[in-house]
């Protein structure tokens, strides 16, 4: 039987938008649980301040389906902002960029692991649906730089990685296509290029893992045409996950 698999939905997401995306790969034989967030629960993070509160509630899910399911390992899918902050999770380096832990509890034995979850020995195999794995805007950088330089690439061997880009919209100064224009800008630092209409092909891409780009598929569940969470495109993704 395939290893559980857990969904971290996307920036400002909840788990209601990624149903039909659980009921597809429970219904292909894997048991899939989703954080269970509401759009509220990202609050606190917004203006690039700390993504702790999610990286809780994923760890908080991560380890009731491992006990569940009584197994060590299991499969980790993050949408968006979900698989960058899915790379911070499977880290042992002290997550602290903002300054959350005072000086007093910085020396303090065992205080490290509340904000190094060293998770990669969870994790047997990480999805990222247009994830933004690198990106120009100022109010991402500080948590986009500190996992860059903690973790390049597909950092950990012990992982499978795979980077799923979609190819919908060429991003261009005209109408209908202006919204993918600046949104490639600002987070790849160029607009004329194919993405999904949010996150531009190559910054959705990781170097040393499996990357693949998928025709016609859209950022997000409330995009015009299919997205990552639509069955048929689901199917295309899912195999190491049928297979782990």
């Amino acid at each position: 039987m395939p290893l559980p698999t857990v969904i971290l939905p996307g920036y400002l997401a909840g788990a209601i938008d990624y149903q039909q995306m659980q009921h597809t790969l429970a219904e292909m034989g894997v048991p899939t649980v989703t954080v269970p967030l509401r759009k509220r629960d990202w609050f606190p993070t917004l203006g690039g301040r700390s993504v702790l509160p999610i990286l809780e509630r994923l760890d908080q899910t991560v380890q009731q389906v491992r006990q569940q399911h009584g197994t060590e390992q299991i499969n980790l899918v993050g949408h968006s902002a979900g698989g960058w902050i899915a790379r911070i999770y499977l880290g042992e380096n002290l997550y602290d960029v903002h300054g959350m832990i005072d000086g007093s509890s910085k020396g303090v034995p065992g205080a490290k692991q509340v904000y190094a979850w060293n998770a990669h020995h969870y994790v047997a195999h990480l999805v990222t649906l247009g994830t933004p794995q690198t990106s120009y805007e100022r109010w991402t950088l500080k948590n986009l730089n500190f996992v860059n330089l903690s973790y390049p690439g597909a950092f950990y061997a012990d992982v499978h990685y795979l980077c799923v880009a979609g190819k919908a919209v060429f991003g261009a100064r005209q109408r209908g296509s202006w919204l993918a224009y600046s949104s490639y800008q600002l987070t790849g630092g160029r607009g004329d290029c194919w993405g999904d209409g949010i996150t531009p092909i190559a910054a959705a891409h990781l170097e040393g893992a499996e990357n693949i780009t998928l025709d016609h598929v859209w950022h997000s569940p409330r995009s015009p045409g299919r997205w990552y969470g639509t069955p048929e495109v689901v199917h295309q993704w899912a195999k190491p996950l049928i297979n782990s």
